[in-house]
């Protein structure tokens, strides 16, 4: 190889590096800032006004977007001494830019209940639900933390994104019950087994902080088991519920599919768990929104 070839090998390997780099950087910066989880925020209410089969209104969906900031910033602010751990650069960051996350929070709570506003009092009502569930989950009151007792705290994280995800089509559009209620069981039991996965992977610093977590009290292997049951559950669901979203059912087996795969992925003894579970279970309606709408323009 000639040295100007060697040269101009060079050159690329060194610019394929820094793209990596800064790909990394950004995509920690995403997720660190919850900036990642505010556009799943976006998307999950986004699907939901597909499945109804009814026009996508994109100010609630900012709405939702601001509020899922809030709401976990929120939850990262009170929960820097279990970070401390297994999340060090998170705790770095946050105490770093502390006053300015605080500050974006006001501001994307104002945001987002000035979007709901504009539409009907009962859009405030469901985009303020996971602000208080949040609130209520992350801060201490006379030492007592919803997040502190088993099972409740994947409950009420569910039930938030749950209430998002499927009410926020129902302010400004009906639905017959049988569809809200099949919507709402569909994201209650992701959310729920999403919910659990981050738990596994704060095994270690929810044990030190004597938080207990269903992967703290049943461990990660029995922790599998129920999580792989649960969604074995949407298989039933997706016979269930053909005739209303059979427009959907690729993308809707594909979720089963990628949740079991995930599942195994993440609950392996002793696996090292790092932002790949922010981007890949974080994402996963990311992904399906923009599936969906692959589908639904065609």
């Amino acid at each position: 190889m000639s040295n100007c070839h060697r040269g101009l090998f060079y050159k690329e390997e060194t610019l394929l590096n820094d793209i990596s780099l800064s790909l990394g950087k950004t995509l920690s910066f995403l997720t660190i800032s919850s900036i990642f989880i505010a556009l799943t925020g976006f998307s999950l209410p986004f699907f939901s006004f597909l499945l109804y089969d009814t026009s996508v209104d994109f100010e609630l969906l900012l709405a939702s977007f601001f509020i899922t900031f809030s709401v976990y910033n929120l939850n990262k602010l009170s929960d820097t001494k279990e970070d401390s751990i297994n999340m060090l650069d998170r705790t770095e960051f946050i105490g770093k830019y502390r006053h300015y996350l605080i500050f974006a929070m006001i501001v994307s709570s104002i945001a987002a209940i000035y979007l709901s506003f504009l539409h009907t009092f009962s859009a405030i009502v469901i985009i303020l639900f996971p602000f208080f569930i949040g609130f209520i989950y992350s801060i201490k009151i006379a030492n007592f933390r919803l997040k502190d007792i088993i099972c409740i705290k994947s409950i009420s994280v569910a039930l938030s994104w749950a209430v998002i995800g499927t009410f926020i089509p129902l302010t400004i559009h009906t639905s017959d019950f049988i569809i809200i209620s099949l919507i709402f069981i569909f994201v209650f039991i992701k959310l729920f087994i999403n919910t659990v996965l981050f738990d596994v992977r704060d095994i270690n610093s929810d044990r030190v902080s004597g938080i207990r977590t269903i992967p703290v009290f049943l461990g990660v292997n029995k922790t599998k088991h129920l999580l792989l049951f649960m969604n074995s559950t949407l298989i039933l669901w997706i016979i269930i519920s053909f005739k209303f979203f059979y427009r959907y059912l690729f993308v809707l087996i594909l979720t089963i599919v990628y949740g079991y795969w995930y599942i195994l992925h993440f609950c392996k003894e002793e696996k090292k768990i790092g932002k790949s579970l922010d981007l890949l279970v974080d994402g996963e309606f990311i992904g399906i929104a923009i599936l969906a709408s692959f589908i639904f323009i065609i």
